[in-house]
């Protein structure tokens, strides 16, 4: 993960990031830009990381402030699971776990490199109450130790206006499936 980011790279990050927060203000009431953007330049790897989601498709976005810690909740809001984190098996074991036809990298690796974590079915459920997303795409979400010990892995999507929670072996891809992720500033 890097945290070393040009002066005017992170200016448009800053500059975007900016506009779809006054845009989209239901995902964030009451939160303020000012103290959101002063975070965020007092972590510049959490900025790499935003660079990095917003890279691969994910539109990220505040959706809310942890009162507990303080820290500002960057999700992606695109309309659809990020185009450039699609095609991915759930973890290195799963992928590791394919003989052939394996892709590129895994959700749990990639996530990894970026300095995120995928959302858990909490925070899924909670981002679909601010928007619609993944009406024709799905997402890997943060699976239970228990289920992952047994080989699966957890996705969602919404459909027919309900959240659907779903499981596949964690070896599998689809060409609509990727991973959404969560970030805290």
């Amino acid at each position: 993960m890097k945290a070393d980011m040009p002066s005017k790279q992170r200016a448009e990050l800053l500059s975007m990031l900016k506009a779809r927060f006054e845009k989209n203000m239901t995902r964030h009431k009451g939160l303020d830009w000012a103290k959101v953007q002063a975070r965020l330049e007092a972590k510049l790897e959490k900025l790499w990381s935003l660079a990095e989601m917003e890279r691969t498709g994910g539109e990220p976005d505040v959706v809310g402030l942890d009162k507990k810690s303080g820290e500002f909740v960057f999700m992606d809001c695109s309309p659809e699971s990020p185009a450039g984190r699609r095609s991915v098996c759930y973890d290195r074991e799963g992928w590791l776990s394919r003989k052939e036809a394996r892709p590129k990298t895994t959700a749990m690796d990639l996530a990894t490199e970026m300095g995120i974590a995928l959302l858990t079915e909490e925070e899924y459920v909670a981002l679909q109450k601010l928007g619609e997303f993944d009406l024709k795409t799905s997402s890997w979400i943060a699976t239970p130790t228990d289920i992952r010990e047994r080989g699966g892995a957890l996705y969602a999507e919404r459909r027919y206006g309900r959240i659907f929670i779903g499981h596949n072996g964690a070896q599998s891809y689809y060409a609509v499936r990727g991973f959404r992720g969560v970030l805290r500033v």
